[in-house]
């Protein structure tokens, strides 16, 4: 594992160890210290003083970068370099281009990418991919994204995640990339998007609310809105049908429920304590011969495309 941050310390690193047939075998990142205490509180048996020195050790047989969206590229395309398996985290890269080169690496080197969009794993989506393609509401025609969150200020607005420079964009990127993976996963790839990014508290750099349009193979049209400048928090996606809607969350823990007649269906779910673990476990049984990852370099790039879609419309305008 490259890079010991906080993405690291329950969501997957954890995960790394705990699925079947997985053992986290050496971890590196830009802080020796804090790579050390990682490994001492995790168990992990090596600590590397660099990149290249643990994604070149014999005894790694796959590579996890959990870094931010600056060096994924960078870090992928030396993995694929030494032809080893490699799991990068989400946003997958800073641009589409690079999301690219990633893939053609990997493809040249006959290895395997895939990238950290673990809803598409948990039992949640894989029901709401389940209903759709059960008709359970009809023919699906439409998908609405709602997302709201305060505005950050101070020091919360000195994250990487705000900076361009390091995130690519800003919380959009790193934030809507789930939306879009999922709609992806559950209903097919976005074919025709066009957005609109906005700065409208001026505490950072970066687009703060962002709106965007897609379509899916001319038969789904779909909108979504990511304001982060709004008074209070809001997490939903609705997949409209031609008879009801399925109704869930992305990032909130919540049950998915489902509409028809004006009869709503309530399914419960709840996400495991490590929530990249069943992702990871599909992972390490496609490299054990037993399976396929479904979130594949390809798929994330898919993604990459859609978002850097969307934030064109202000390099648009501007540029006039």
């Amino acid at each position: 594992m490259i890079g010991c941050g906080d993405v690291a310390e329950v969501k997957s690193g954890p995960a790394l160890y705990k699925a079947e047939g997985s053992t986290l075998a050496a971890v590196t990142g830009r802080d020796r210290a804090r790579a050390e205490d990682y490994a001492r509180r995790h168990n992990v048996p090596r600590v590397h003083s660099n990149a290249g020195d643990l994604i070149h050790d014999a005894d790694i047989d796959a590579i996890y970068i959990a870094t931010p969206p600056s060096s994924h590229c960078e870090l992928a395309l030396t993995a694929a370099a030494a032809r080893k398996p490699c799991l990068v985290e989400k946003p997958m890269a800073m641009n589409h281009a690079e999301c690219l080169r990633m893939v053609d690496a990997f493809q040249s080197a006959h290895t395997p990418l895939w990238v950290a969009y673990y809803r598409r794993a948990l039992p949640r989506f894989l029901k709401v991919r389940e209903l759709l393609r059960a008709k359970a509401i009809g023919d699906l025609t439409s998908i609405h994204v709602k997302v709201t969150d305060p505005l950050a200020r101070g020091d919360a607005a000195k994250a990487w995640r705000f900076d361009p420079a390091i995130a690519g964009a800003g919380l959009f990127l790193d934030l809507a990339s789930h939306y879009f993976d999922i709609i992806d996963f559950v209903a097919g790839p976005i074919t025709a998007v066009a957005g609109f990014p906005l700065n409208t508290g001026g505490t950072y750099a970066a687009e703060d609310v962002t709106s965007a349009a897609f379509q899916i193979g001319g038969k789904v049209a779909g909108t979504g809105v990511w304001n982060f400048n709004a008074a209070t928090s809001a997490d939903s996606i609705v997949f409209m049908g031609s008879h009801g809607e399925i109704a869930t969350a992305v990032r909130a823990d919540e049950d998915v429920v489902v509409t028809r007649d004006g009869h709503p269906n309530l399914y419960r779910f709840r996400n495991p304590p490590h929530v990249h673990q069943p992702l990871i476990q599909t992972i390490v049984d496609e490299l054990r011969g037993r399976g396929k990852c479904e979130s594949t370099g390809e798929s994330g790039a898919r993604s990459s495309w859609v978002m850097e879609r969307c934030l064109q419309g202000q390099e648009e305008r501007t540029s006039k």
